[in-house]
């Protein structure tokens, strides 16, 4: 995703991830799916991952076993994911707005605040979060990037516009550059 305006930035590229395959992943997949989101944040942007695994609740804030299920997510991404920083649980705003961050994280963190990759806890949440960017902020949607294979597969919506179309072709072409 490219959002038009953030942290008083213009046109800041984020990672979304998983808005097109996993409809309900367990613990162990949505770390995976971080540590993917995670190089194509490195691979793609160019940038130290900040990754942030999702939810309601923000450090405890909530509990329930949504909430524990991404907890464990973000214990399992933090081992897999070398040299980024894994926050989580956090809430959509307190990941992306250091004002919110500041008032609802207790220990400043990598993270919140400033994360550049965004892990969703479920298909439903990652699927209509992106959407909703896309077309309430006027954010370019790039993909969906299907990440874990050998080789760069990736997807465009039905509703995919020319210049979706060329944008996905680069990342592609850039995937397989790395190859």
């Amino acid at each position: 995703m490219v959002v038009p305006r953030l942290r008083g930035e213009i046109d800041v590229p984020l990672i979304f991830a998983d808005c097109a395959v996993n409809v309900e992943p367990s613990a162990e997949e949505l770390a995976a799916t971080a540590a993917s989101a995670a190089r194509a944040c490195r691979q793609l942007l160019g940038q130290t991952p900040r990754v942030a695994m999702l939810s309601f609740s923000t450090h405890g804030s909530a509990s329930h076993p949504k909430v524990a299920l991404v907890q464990r997510a973000a214990e399992l991404a933090r081992e897999r994911i070398g040299d980024g920083h894994v926050a989580g649980e956090l809430q959509f705003d307190a990941a992306v707005e250091p004002a919110v961050a500041a008032l609802k994280v207790a220990e400043e963190d990598e993270v919140a605040g400033r994360a550049n990759v965004l892990i969703f806890p479920d298909l439903n949440a990652g699927n209509i979060a992106y959407k909703a960017v896309q077309y309430l902020a006027g954010a370019q949607a790039v993909g969906p990037i299907l990440l874990g294979f050998a080789r760069p597969v990736n997807d465009l919506s039905r509703g995919a516009s020319v210049e979706d179309i060329v944008a996905l072709t680069a990342v592609t072409v850039l995937q397989a550059g790395d190859r």
